[in-house]
């Protein structure tokens, strides 16, 4: 394959694909079909079985852009491969987002926008019939793939993104909606804007099944089976087919018709759609088309896209996509460009980096705050499967494959199986056709039929027990992956620590110095300062149905201050122009005699009937974010004309944006104590904003102009206690040698702390910080080394030669902030496998980041577990090999496993029954593999004297033994703690070949030991088969065959085999059931069968010594047949005699016999005389 003609698409993404053209080639099609009728459609099988031998077999190697079949294969460690059919699509122009007045020439790509002057109606019935524009395209996984002639290759169009457009274009040149034509052109290559999943037709089902390879072979069996007359073991495993595929297809359909449901449930709603500057229109979510403008309703909806807030607030439910319920509060897109000053702060648009401004599909909007006489307006930016719940709707739909060592060695070891059988046979037969026939029937011999059925059982049997503790699995064949992590991610809040956070105190600045630390906020003489106006004001709160939401730290700090949050109704806000939506306002009992100053604006306070009240409106607000690490408010007191703005967020960050004369020397040492023993800091800051700055510039400026030059006002200091269950659960890791690692956005040192408190750092450790530097200033980048004990003292110090000497005496750990992360893997490519060997400390990390360790742990080859809150950790537990999300929520639908109980002993528990289901497996594996050889050398046996097992003999062993022993042998539970030693990771190592190996010779010592023994015996008398290497359907002799075949089956050679082999068979599941150090073994079964067996031999051996007497007696008690009469004759007529006194008869006495009366009657009466 030239390299020149392959193409790349989806570039650096996660289904980053490898893409060549080719077109279809008659004669390789005329080719392939006549080796399809040869094959008996066998060909045809393969090559559905195989996409890219089709390809190449029926298509010749083509440029990309001449392309009809699109043959592509993933870049992952699975590299499969998938093929498109190109299509040709006729469209009114080349660029979706061009302008249609222009066909022919290419727009620029931020030229697009709707103009009044533009839209008159018909622009696309304009343009003749033969200006459309063919544009090539193939769809693979729901999504569209269009060639891109500038770029020579096929892309994706997402949406919006695709054109790299400014905060302040999407203002300027999206903001307006673009008009009927506009919308229906974008609609050409964007589709209908939905989610569909198509649930599959029962008979479309059925085909895929049943094409199954697993299916075909046993087709094939079946077929086989019939020729050779084994018509009721073929029966019943028909019959054991059928049910397998109903099954299957009951639970797939069933699947896709709740994916469906879930989809389809709010899937369309009516909209109302922008057209123009006044214009608005209802039209139904399935027509919408990025550059949309639609009007967020203020009752709330669904969001049918995703979608950029350009005007208003919305309060927004996200937990379908993130499966955190807390309320976020989103705001509008800031335009850069109408702050003269913030300018060159235009940033280039993206979801990721404005999440706080964008509305994403399915999420809830629970209500609206809106400006007198504006609507709440968003521009669509995604649409259909580009959206964030259609990217997870795809993931579910097409997920990657289980990467297992477990499940490739299996496949490796039913080909030796097949090798070692067919050896076996092929020296007892002698004619070709025999021969072949034979190893046909010994390959559906040594592949037994129950084989699949027997290797889910163990999971199925985990999966029940796993939900008895309230773990529940979307990917039941990970369980098995469980039983091989030796590493487990922890992220801190909620997880290691409690979700919530306790306020410990607050120390407060003033001039330049801290005060003593106070307990409480709430205190009457705080009330008016700026430390307790700040916790007040600085949150992301809201009113819902009358009670507070939103973020729970937020809650705790306003809680604190004992103030009271007011949000304006719609009546109140129609008094005056863009007044402010939310105010706080301190109890009436905090409040002194009067607090209005005299030079407070007395209509206001008539207005509002608050003269006895010191109210704070929030005019604006930033919210949080997780890259600036903090968030800002710009408040007004009512009567002030002046406005505030307050500020909070990480330590270091807000002391960088203060004035350093505000800021106490003695900060970073005080911060560090605090820090060191486990606080979660906050810092608070403020500052009074210019009288020129007016509502409406306030609206419009640029956060960094408010963020900066503030005045330090002190730290809060909340207290996140770790979970009663923490220490002890990851102890029990520790004893497991299971690494485990913290992953935060918390402080670098309070993570720290946390981790020597919950045992994950020991007391003796030494905790080595990389703090590593980007390329400034044309230095390279470089890391400073420092321990996190006292980081001040060996900032400026090289300590390699220390570190060295260290890590021969004590354990080491490193630690890292998510910057420093960012920095090592871009610059430091050699250093970051080394790092995060001993790394376990990560904090400040971004969701992405986390994604990013999950991924480099793995390329060392650790198997990594997961286990997060579901908020931030959604990529991470979706790329770890066991995810685990403690949310209860069906966002957690995006992670393989979930926690019903909020605290981490889910992952141990999870762990030993991955351990007991792989080891289930193995042993079901070795057991079904020495099952298959043990009837292999039965068989192999009997063939050798031209016999074989009967019809029933083989579903005796088949149904009776093995599926009853299959199915018995994975109800072993977990072994009840997790040791240090782990279960082997594949079928092809060592102990499990050597184990079978044993195992196969000593069941063929015996058998041959058998079989030589019963031809030795005396009494044994060859049978004359008729040509023993004939089989029996293919005997012409018409009155033989019967009675020959019945001799071939019914023979004492048969017998003594089949006897030998079916104990083995249980011999062989006894010692492949091991249980400690992974599962429970059945000792007490063993012993009740063990005494059992020698109580009836002690029974039966002991019977001369009276123990049948006094068992007759106790039964003749117990049944009172003292007075019963005998049943046998001669018992009657002796118990008659022993009361007889005339018998027996005295000596010197005479019987005479009396003829009877009637003459015709030949008895006698007989008579004694004396």
């Amino acid at each position: 394959m030239e390299k020149e003609d392959l193409k790349i698409v989806n570039r650096g993404l996660e289904d980053e694909m490898e893409l060549s053209g080719y077109r279809l080639c008659r004669w390789k099609l005329v080719l392939v079909g006549l080796g399809g009728l040869c094959t008996g459609g066998f060909l045809f099988l393969l090559l559905y079985w195989m996409p890219e031998w089709c390809v190449k077999a029926t298509c010749t190697r083509s440029a990309v852009r001449d392309a009809e079949v699109a043959l592509l294969q993933s870049t992952d460690e699975f590299k499969r491969w998938f093929q498109a059919k190109v299509r040709i699509m006729l469209a009114p122009g080349k660029d979706p987002y061009g302008n249609l007045a222009s066909q022919t020439a290419s727009p620029r790509a931020n030229d697009h926008a709707h103009n009044p002057s533009d839209s008159a109606p018909g622009k696309i019935t304009q343009n003749p019939e033969d200006q459309h524009v063919p544009k090539r395209y193939f769809t693979l996984h729901s999504t569209k793939y269009f060639w891109n002639d500038t770029i020579q290759n096929f892309e994706v169009l997402k949406g919006l993104e695709d054109l790299s457009m400014t905060c302040s274009s999407v203002h300027s040149k999206h903001s307006a909606g673009l008009n009927k034509n506009q919308q229906e052109y974008r609609r050409c290559f964007f589709g209908l804007n939905e989610i569909d999943v198509k649930v599959p037709s029962l008979f479309k089902l059925l085909i895929k099944e049943v094409l199954n390879p697993f299916y075909i072979f046993q087709l094939f069996s079946v077929i086989l089976w019939c020729t050779d007359e084994y018509y009721y073991y073929a029966m019943a495993i028909v019959i054991m087919s059928v049910i397998s595929i109903a099954t299957s297809l009951y639970t797939i359909k069933k699947q896709y018709v709740m994916l469906h449901d879930m989809v389809a449930a709010h899937s369309t709603v009516r909209v109302t759609v922008c057209r123009g500057e006044n214009e608005t229109e209802e039209a139904l979510s399935t027509d919408l088309v990025p550059g949309d403008v639609i009007v967020i309703p203020s009752n709330g909806t669904i969001m049918p896209c995703d979608a950029v807030l350009i005007c208003g607030t919305c309060i927004v439910n996200e937990s379908m996509l993130t499966g955190e319920s807390v309320p976020v509060t989103k705001t509008d897109l800031p335009n850069p460009q109408q702050d003269k000053k913030g300018g060159h702060g235009d940033a280039i648009y993206s979801t990721e980096e404005h999440k706080r401004h964008t509305l994403f599909c399915g999420t809830n909007v629970i209500q609206t705050r809106y400006y007198t006489g504006e609507m709440v307006k968003a521009v669509v930016v995604q649409t259909g499967f580009s959206t964030a719940k259609g990217q997870l709707i795809r993931s579910i739909l097409y997920p990657k494959p289980t990467d297992f060592k477990l499940y490739r060695d299996a496949y490796l070891f039913l080909l030796c199986l097949v090798a070692v059988a067919s050896v076996v046979f092929v020296y007892s037969l002698e004619p070709v056709k025999e021969i072949i026939v034979k190893s046909l029937d010994i390959i559906t011999i040594t592949v037994p039929p129950a084989l699949p059925a027997a290797m889910t059982a163990g999971i199925v049997y985990a999966q029940r027990r796993l939900r008895k503790v309230g773990i529940f699995s979307i990917s039941p064949q990970r369980i098995n992956i469980c039983g091989q992590l030796n590493l487990v991610c922890f992220d801190k809040t909620g997880t290691l620590t409690e979700d919530g956070l306790d306020m410990w105190g607050i120390q407060r600045v003033e001039d330049g110095r801290f005060h003593h630390s106070e307990e409480k906020a709430d205190d009457k003489s705080l009330f008016t300062t700026k430390f307790v106006s700040c916790m007040a004001t600085c949150h992301s709160l809201t009113k819902i149905e009358g009670q507070l939401s939103g973020d729970p730290l937020d809650l705790k700090m306003f809680e604190a201050t004992g103030w009271i949050l007011v949000e304006a109704t719609e009546e109140e806000t129609a008094h005056h122009d863009r007044i402010e939506l939310t105010y706080v306002k301190p109890p009436n009992q905090l409040l002194p005699p009067s607090v209005i100053s005299p030079e407070q604006d007395m209509e206001l306070s008539e207005l509002y009937e608050l003269s006895a009240s010191y109210m704070i409106g929030i005019v604006r607000q930033f919210s949080f974010s997780s890259a600036l690490q903090r968030m800002s408010v710009v408040v007004r007191q009512i009567g002030e004309r002046r406005m505030d703005a307050y500020l909070k967020g990480a330590p270091e960050v807000v002391a960088s944006l203060c004035k350093k004369e505000t800021v106490p020397e003695d900060f970073a040492e005080v911060l560090e104590d605090y820090t060191k023993q486990g606080f979660r800091v906050i810092a608070l800051a403020h500052r009074r904003l210019e009288s020129k700055l007016t509502f409406h510039k306030v609206q419009n400026i640029n956060r960094d102009q408010i963020e900066k030059n503030m005045d330090f006002l002190g730290l809060i200091i909340m207290q996140n206690k770790l979970k009663t269950e923490t220490p002890g659960v990851l102890e029990d890791l520790r004893h497991a040698n299971i690494r485990t690692v913290m992953v935060t956005g918390d402080n670098m040192l309070t993570a720290i702390s946390v981790a020597r408190d919950c045992g994950m750092i020991q007391p003796q450790d030494r905790v080595i910080i990389a703090d590593a530097l980007p390329p400034k200033d044309g230095q390279t980048a470089k890391i400073n080394w420092h321990y996190a004990d006292k980081p001040s003292k060996h900032l400026n110090k090289p300590t390699k030669l220390e570190v060295s000497v260290k890590i021969t005496v004590t354990q080491y750990h490193f630690a890292m902030s998510g910057k420093s992360f960012s920095v090592i893997i871009e610059h430091f490519q050699d250093l970051l496998q080394k790092l995060v060997l001993h790394g376990t400390v990560f904090a400040r990390m971004a969701p992405d980041q986390k994604t990013q360790l999950v991924e480099t742990l793995e390329s060392v080859d650790y198997f990594v577990g997961m286990c997060g809150d579901g908020a931030n950790d959604c990529g991470a537990l979706k790329r770890a090999h066991a995810g685990i999300s403690l949310s209860e929520l069906e966002a957690s639908v995006a992670s393989p496993f979930t926690s019903t109980t909020p605290s981490i002993t889910c992952v141990p528990n999870l762990i030993r029954e991955g351990r007991a289901a792989l080891i289930t497996s193995f042993c079901v594996f070795k057991f079904m593999a020495l099952y298959s050889i043990i009837q292999c050398l039965s068989v192999a046996l009997l063939y050798s004297i031209g016999s074989n097992l009967g019809d029933f003999q083989f579903l005796f062993i088949d149904l009776a033994i093995i599926l009853l022993i299959v199915f018995t042998m994975s109800l072993n539970s977990a072994w009840k703690e997790l040791v240090a030693q782990r279960p082997p990771s594949g079928l092809v190592s060592g102990p499990l070949l050597f184990s079978v190996l044993t195992q196969i010779f000593i069941c063929l010592g015996f058998q041959i030991m058998a079989f030589l023994l019963i031809q030795n015996l005396d009494w044994y008398s060859k049978p004359d088969f008729y040509n023993c290497s004939v089989p029996h359907h293919m005997d012409d002799f018409t009155n033989s065959t019967e009675e020959q075949t019945e001799e071939r089956i019914m023979n004492d050679v048969n017998t003594t085999l089949f006897f030998v082999s079916s104990f083995q068979y249980l011999i062989v599941a006894i010692v492949f059931s091991k249980g400690k150090p992974f599962r429970h073994w059945r000792v007490s079964m063993v012993l009740i069968v063990l005494g059992n067996t020698v109580v009836s031999v002690f029974i039966e051996v002991s019977r001369d010594g009276g123990i049948d007497l006094f068992g007759t007696k106790c039964l003749s008690w117990l049944c009172c047949r003292q007075k019963k009469v005998p049943k046998a004759r001669y018992m009657h007529l002796a118990q008659e005699l022993s009361v007889d006194p005339d018998w027996p008869p005295k000596p010197k006495s005479t019987t005479e016999a009396k003829p009877t009366p009637h003459l015709d009657d030949c008895s006698y009466q007989i008579e004694a005389i004396s």
